[in-house]
């Protein structure tokens, strides 16, 4: 594979996107990035990257519900990571239709695209949040896909697609579905940035939705590394195959709380904010991983503690210009 060939990622400008374009830079790749086009001149988080970073990065803006602009993108690229995407559960409620378009019919047009260029590797991104609420602990990529949000059913939908195209058409896909992934540049819409952003504000009193559920939090570089490690494996070893990226441990959201005051030396309370409450049947109460396949497969395995992700989200978060590009007040109510 020839480092003058790029690789082609789509929704590079978010959160994981922007660490993936970064990690596969940081590898010696050029990379065109897709990036969804918006009247503000912004790329995102991709505009934050540091100067020799983006030296290696063709900016192409946008949509994949468009066939053409996904054509363009992964023309000519040896390996597309598919990451644009629809994320926000809350939102998926309110409008379900527009995650059918990105992330089933959007998906539709990458397997499309990649079928036409010839590209050697598809990464597909899937969730945990498919499996619903853990029937066997760790989750393995065999237990049952149980989709209790629209956004959960929209993600389902394009990883059948995926996995339609490798046995119709042999198209070189391999699915990695991340568990909790978090760390700097999430939105603060995510519990941790949410917990960490109210601290970082001067709140004591942070507001949430239900304590309860667990989590497998997964450091946003580890999560990285899973993209590259099954975007370059030998392909008998990852294609047509899905593979989970996780911790294997777990923690409550009402235990997080505890342990980032503890680490941002605050003495924290929680008033639970009903607008973020999953609706009755929709709250995914326990999600914790098996990723034994991905290690056999690939060697991967998670390189930070939570402790340690949680101080470098701390850190970027302290940071008056990182924080400055959030909107506080809409999210701390």
């Amino acid at each position: 594979m020839s480092t003058d060939t790029p690789v082609a990622v789509t929704g590079a400008e978010g959160f994981i996107g922007s660490h993936l374009v970064e990690a596969l830079v940081a590898s010696g790749r050029r990379v065109r990035a897709m990036v969804q086009y918006n009247s503000f001149s912004s790329h995102g988080w991709l505009d934050t990257l540091a100067p020799d970073v983006l030296d290696q990065v063709e900016l192409i803006l946008g949509d994949v519900r468009d066939p053409g602009s996904v054509r363009e993108v992964t023309a000519g690229a040896d390996t597309v990571y598919h990451l644009a995407a629809l994320i926000a559960i809350p939102y998926s409620y309110r409008a379900p239709r527009s995650y059918v378009d990105t992330n089933v019919t959007g998906t539709l047009n990458v397997l499309e695209a990649v079928r036409e260029s010839g590209a050697t590797r598809l990464v597909h991104t899937s969730t945990s949040e498919t499996y619903g609420t853990a029937q066997t602990v760790p989750i393995s990529e065999d237990h049952p896909i149980v989709t209790q949000s629209p956004y959960a059913a929209s993600k389902a939908g394009g990883d059948r697609l995926a996995d339609s195209y490798h046995a119709s058409f042999g198209t070189p896909v391999v699915t990695l579905r991340p568990f909790n992934t978090y760390g700097p540049r999430q939105s603060m819409r995510a519990v941790i940035p949410a917990v960490i952003g109210q601290v970082a504000a001067g709140r004591r009193e942070v507001t949430l939705g239900d304590l309860r559920p667990t989590r497998d939090f997964t450091f946003v570089k580890d999560t990285a590394a899973a993209f590259l490690a099954v975007g370059t494996a030998p392909a008998e070893q990852v294609v047509g195959r899905t593979f989970n990226a996780g911790t294997g441990g777990e923690i409550s959201v009402g235990d997080l709380v505890l342990l980032i005051g503890k680490l941002m030396d605050a003495d924290l309370t929680v008033r639970e904010d009903e607008r973020r409450l999953r609706p009755a049947g929709s709250e995914v109460m326990r999600l914790v991983c098996d990723a034994a396949r991905l290690r056999a497969a690939t060697g991967w395995s998670p390189g930070h503690r939570l402790e340690d992700g949680l101080s470098r989200t701390i850190d970027f978060f302290r940071d008056p210009a990182n924080l400055a590009r959030y909107n506080t007040a809409a999210y701390h109510v």
